[in-house]
């Protein structure tokens, strides 16, 4: 079961620029204070997995409302595509955690837990 998981996150991977849907992107979070981090969800909203981190996003950003803005770029559409060049996605969802002055500090392929964000989280603003 892992295995045919994995391949079908895979092939959803490979598959990121071959597809162009033209999907409406959700909206940014529009924090007005500068995030101590900010998680970069890159996937779309046709994906499995990438539907999966929704919830897990919006936990997040309610969560660590105060510290942490939550991005989610739809790579497959027009608009978003850029950003999986910018972040050189292989496979989604991707996640990226980028410090307060915007330096990638982590990097996560396919299904993030809640449970393992937080503790990402926790450690670094600790530090």
């Amino acid at each position: 079961m892992k295995n045919s998981l994995l391949l079908l996150i895979m092939f959803v991977g490979i598959s990121v620029f071959a597809l162009g849907n033209e999907i409406e992107e959700p909206v940014e979070s529009d924090s007005t204070q500068t995030p101590k981090i900010t998680f970069i969800e890159l996937g779309s909203v046709n994906c499995v997995p990438c539907k999966l981190m929704q919830p897990v996003m919006e936990e997040i950003e309610k969560g660590y409302a105060d510290t942490v803005k939550v991005v989610f770029h739809d790579v497959w559409t027009k608009e978003g595509k850029k950003y999986g060049k910018q972040y050189n996605v292989k496979l989604i969802p991707t996640q990226v955690f980028l410090d307060e002055t915007g330096t990638e500090f982590f990097r996560h392929q396919g299904f993030f837990s809640q449970e393992e964000i937080e503790k990402l989280i926790d450690e670094k603003l600790k530090k």
